[in-house]
């Protein structure tokens, strides 16, 4: 986004901007600079020229918890200007007329940072998958990406579409698992007004509204096998018939399927199509657990401290050396959703300025029973059902009489 004139200097650079690939929006002010932005338009760069009120626009950023970064556009090299745009919060000065390499430096460079903050990581493990990621993201070939709950698979649907030629139109998600199965068919397809009971008007369906887009399919291993027969039609005749209507309409639109179960297994239990599953599996992203990126447990929570911090109008905290061993040894069955949740919540707990083990409310891995405990649990067994009779409980178990008495003694189990 670019705001101001500043005497038609910033329009070589919209220009050369648009060349490099982005995608430009032009704002007269301030004002209308931010009315897009709440509309909800993302922007990631905005460039404003010095005459704009760039302290003002860069805290309206951070109160709204807006991340755009901010460069500041001057006429000529004006370190003055520069130092304040800078100490404000901007990103960087430029110096206009633009030009053209340091335009496509700059951008690369807050590019560069941006793809950091979208998937936060130091792993070799998430490098390896973004990498393919990004080579895959600008074809048009479906993808399904795969892995436990909470390791991010939205996400990466998020990011694929966002570095895809279908990024100009927003990508449509239908949370397969959450949508009851008599809904999800009308929720996906559409229907014509009075198709059945309670369709009183037409409806336009998810598929329709993704066209010229993407469009995610979050846990379609929910999805019934009547309506995957549906899902495989349209995929194959890339065209869609709403509910109560004879009526094709074509469609192009990319599909992104996401899954948490193996899907290979599930075909062969027969939950699920293998045809269909050949037309979601072009490119399969798995995606590790938490447990396989330690290194990036530190960084994961740094981000969640100062997301948290900023949402809740509180001081970021650190993160004790203790707290962060206890954080690295557990196992995260929830992966980086539970992460979140357990640094959000140790965050506002926390009466210091520093989080302590307990304030991460990790619960402990259950321990695996002793051979002692299994002794003791199984003498207890046999007092239960024999009382008093010692010779009964003993043959029961094994052992002798004065054997078992001994236990009993060893483990306090005397009534």
């Amino acid at each position: 986004m670019i705001i101001g004139n500043l005497n038609g200097q910033l329009i070589p650079a919209t220009k050369i901007a648009t060349i490099k690939g982005a995608k430009v929006l032009h704002a007269a002010d301030v004002t209308s600079a931010l009315n897009t932005l709440y509309s909800g338009k993302s922007v990631e760069i905005i460039m404003a020229s010095e005459e704009i009120d760039i302290s003002g626009l860069l805290r309206e950023l951070r109160a709204q918890h807006i991340a755009s970064s901010v460069i500041c556009c001057g006429i000529g090299d004006n370190p003055e200007i520069a130092v304040k745009a800078i100490e404000a919060g901007a990103v960087d000065y430029m110096p206009l007329p633009p030009d053209e390499e340091l335009i496509a430096a700059i951008l690369e460079n807050i590019s560069k940072k941006d793809l950091k903050n979208e998937m936060i990581f130091n792993s070799t493990a998430m490098e390896e998958v973004l990498d393919i990621a990004k080579r895959v993201a600008p074809s048009e070939a479906n993808v399904l990406i795969t892995g436990a709950s909470g390791t991010g698979k939205e996400v990466m649907a998020c990011f694929i579409h966002k570095h895809s030629k279908r990024n100009k139109h927003d990508m449509i998600a239908v949370n397969c698992a959450a949508i009851p199965e008599n809904l999800l068919e009308s929720e996906m397809f559409g229907h014509e007004k009075g198709a059945f009971t309670g369709a009183s008007e037409r409806r336009i369906g998810k598929f329709e509204e993704a066209n010229q887009s993407t469009i995610l399919l979050d846990e379609i291993s929910e999805m019934d096998l009547k309506l995957q027969a549906k899902l495989l039609r349209v995929l194959q005749e890339k065209e869609v018939i709403r509910i109560g209507s004879n009526t094709p309409i074509k469609l192009d639109t990319r599909i992104i399927a996401t899954s948490n179960r193996d899907l290979e297994y599930e075909i062969k239990k027969g939950n699920f199509r293998e045809d269909l599953f050949h037309r979601l599996n072009v490119i399969n992203i798995g995606l590790p657990s938490l447990k396989e990126r330690i290194i990036d447990i530190e960084l994961l929570a740094t981000h969640f401290i100062k997301k948290y911090a900023k949402i809740n109008a509180i001081s970021p905290k650190d993160i004790s050396i203790n707290a962060l061993e206890k954080m690295k040894e557990y196992n995260w069955p929830g992966n980086i959703r539970e992460l979140e949740n357990c640094i959000h919540r140790a965050l506002l707990i926390s009466p210091t300025d520093k989080i302590e083990v307990a304030h991460l409310k990790i619960k402990e891995p259950e321990k695996i029973e002793t051979l002692e405990n299994t002794e003791k649990n199984a003498i207890l067994r046999a007092m239960e059902v024999y009382g008093k009779d010692s010779g009964k409980a003993a043959t029961a178990l094994g052992v002798s009489i004065k054997l078992l008495q001994q236990k009993i003694k060893k483990y306090e189990l005397e009534k």
